[in-house]
């Protein structure tokens, strides 16, 4: 499930690229010092660095939220993505995590929709993929 949101909302790209926030982007949304302009990767090199980003991205959740080892698939790839979308220096220190700590699912919806903004712009994108993750932490399942 984590995957497919990624996919879903990170779209493929094999030539690098500078996302929103000005940072060098390829596959499905890989960032890193080994992405940089003009780049190009190959499918199998998408799906490589796919697999290696939603992996750390999984142990970097558990590391600072380790309630979420009990949840479910939905919520687990609810934070995941999220973790995935912005990266774990954001959730470490944002309310949601506190939320997601205590098990407050719907104080946890609050926050997750409150991350929609590059700059002072609200990008329509954001607003859909928080607005998803949002469902799934609902949905629950496990905690």
């Amino acid at each position: 499930m984590l995957l497919d949101l990624i996919i879903e909302f990170e779209g493929l790209r094999l030539k690098s690229y500078q996302d929103p926030a000005g940072v060098w982007t390829i596959g499905y949304g890989h960032t890193g010092p080994d992405v940089v302009e003009g780049m190009v990767i190959t499918q199998p090199q998408v799906y490589e660095f796919l697999i290696q980003d939603a992996s750390q991205c999984i142990r970097q959740t558990f590391e600072v939220s380790p309630i979420i080892k009990e949840c479910g698939a939905n919520r687990i790839s609810a934070i995941g993505d999220f973790v995935y979308n912005l990266g774990i220096g954001n959730y470490r220190s944002s309310t949601l995590r506190k939320r997601v700590d205590v098990k407050d699912w719907d104080g946890a919806v609050d926050e997750i929709k409150k991350w929609v903004h590059v700059g002072k712009k609200t990008l329509p994108g954001l607003v859909r993929r928080r607005n998803s993750e949002a469902c799934l932490l609902l949905m629950g399942g496990g905690c």
